[in-house]
C-alpha cells in the first residue's frame, strides 16, 4: 500500500495563492508559502497580484512567479474574470487558496477549472470554493486566517508560524544604489515610511520632520519612502527637515523595498512597508495608534514598538497616534542603529 505521505509529498502541480491586495497581507503570506513547501516540498507556488504588489514576489524565497492582473474593486468586468480564468487555467494550477471571503475573489479559480479552491465561508460562494473552512471569525490575526487554508483541514494552528524572509541579492542592491547616486551617502540611513491606510493610522507628517532635524544633527542621511499618495508628505518632510532629507518616493515598491534594505534603521507606521522593512531584517521602529500591534503587527521582531501613553482605550480606535512624541521615537531610532 502506498504511503499517503510520500503521495502527498512527491505532487508537483502548482498551487496559487489568491491574497488580499494589500502589502503587508503579501510580506504576510511569506509565512503560508514557508509551510506549503514543507507540507509540499515539489509544488511550485504562485500568486495572483495586481501590479502594485508584483515587485515583492521577486524577493519572496520559495514563490515561483506572479499572475499580474489588475481587476477593478466595485466593478464585475465579466470578461476580465474570464480572461484571467483562461490565463489560470493554462497553468494547471492543482489548489488554489482564496484568502478573501468574498464571491468574487474565487470566481476566477472556479471559471478556471482548479481542482480543489481552499477558502473560508463567506458570501454565499458554495460551489465557487469547494474546501470550505469553517472558524474564521474565532481567529484573531490574519496571519492566522491565512496559514490556516495552508494545512489540513481541521489541523491545530502551530504555536509560531514561520515569519516572512525577504532575500535582495546583494548586487542587486549595490547597482541600485550607484544608478540613483546613493552609494557615497552618510551613515546612519533612517528610511521613513510616513504613508498609512486611513489618516489615523499615520503619525503626522510635522513629527516626521521634526525627527529629521534631530537626527540631521547627529550626521544621519533621511530617507523618505512611499507611493505617489506620500509625495506631498514627503515634499513637507523634506522642506522642514532640512537638507539631510531625501523624497525616494515613487511608483514603483521595487524601489521602497531596495531603499528599505540598505537603510540602517527603518521609521514607519502601521504599514505595508513596516512588514517589508521587518521582513528585511532591518531594524524597524514602529509606530501604532488606533491598531492593536499583537494582532497587526509583523511576525519579524520589531526593534520597538511605540503605542501612546496610557491605559488602551475600550475604543482602540481613539487612540491617537499623534500623541507618540518626537523624543521617544528618537531615543528608539538611536538605540536601533547599529554599533
Amino acid at each position: 500500500m502506498h504511503d499517503p505521505s510520500a503521495l502527498e509529498t512527491a505532487r508537483t502541480d502548482p498551487i496559487l495563492i489568491v491574497p488580499y491586495m494589500w502589502i503587508g497581507d503579501f510580506v504576510r503570506c511569506h509565512s503560508v508559502v514557508r509551510v506549503l513547501k514543507e507540507r509540499w516540498p515539489n509544488r511550485p507556488v504562485d500568486f495572483l497580484t495586481s501590479t502594485l504588489c508584483a515587485p515583492i514576489l521577486d524577493y519572496l524565497p520559495g514563490v515561483r512567479k506572479g499572475i499580474v492582473w489588475d481587476l477593478p474593486r466595485r466593478r464585475l468586468p465579466f470578461g476580465q474574470y474570464w480572461g484571467l480564468a483562461q490565463a489560470l487555467r493554462a497553468e494547471q494550477y492543482g489548489t488554489a487558496l482564496v484568502m478573501l471571503r468574498t464571491w468574487k475573489s474565487a470566481l476566477a479559480p472556479f471559471l478556471a477549472g482548479i481542482p480543489q479552491r481552499t477558502g473560508f465561508v463567506g458570501e454565499a460562494r458554495f460551489g465557487l470554493i469547494n474546501d470550505l473552512r469553517w472558524g474564521e471569525r474565532n481567529l484573531e490575526r490574519m496571519i492566522d486566517c491565512c496559514g490556516a487554508l495552508a494545512l489540513p483541514r481541521d489541523a491545530a494552528l502551530p504555536p509560531d508560524w514561520p515569519v516572512p524572509n525577504l532575500v535582495v541579492p546583494d548586487r542587486e542592491l549595490a547597482d541600485w544604489l550607484t544608478r540613483n547616486g546613493l552609494d557615497k551617502e552618510a551613515r546612519p540611513i533612517v528610511a521613513f515610511a510616513p504613508g498609512a491606510v486611513g489618516p489615523g493610522k499615520a503619525w503626522p507628517p510635522e513629527h516626521y520632520a521634526a525627527l529629521a532635524r534631530r537626527l540631521a544633527q547627529t550626521g544621519a542621511s533621511i530617507w523618505v519612502l512611499g507611493g505617489p499618495n506620500e509625495r506631498p508628505l514627503a515634499r513637507q518632510i523634506a522642506a522642514e527637515g532640512g537638507p539631510a532629507v531625501r523624497d525616494l518616493t515613487g511608483t514603483d515598491l521595487r524601489n521602497a523595498i531596495l531603499a528599505l534594505k540598505a537603510a540602517d534603521v527603518a521609521v514607519t507606521n502601521d504599514s505595508g512597508l513596516m512588514h517589508i522593512s521587518a521582513g528585511l531584517g532591518t531594524p524597524t521602529v514602529a509606530i501604532f495608534g488606533p491598531t492593536s500591534p499583537r494582532l497587526w503587527g509583523p511576525l519579524n521582531p520589531l526593534a520597538a514598538v511605540l503605542e501612546p501613553p496610557g491605559e488602551i482605550p475600550p475604543d482602540i480606535k481613539q487612540r491617537r497616534t499623534a500623541d507618540v512624541s518626537v523624543e521617544r521615537v528618537f531615543e528608539a531610532v538611536q538605540a536601533a542603529i547599529p554599533r
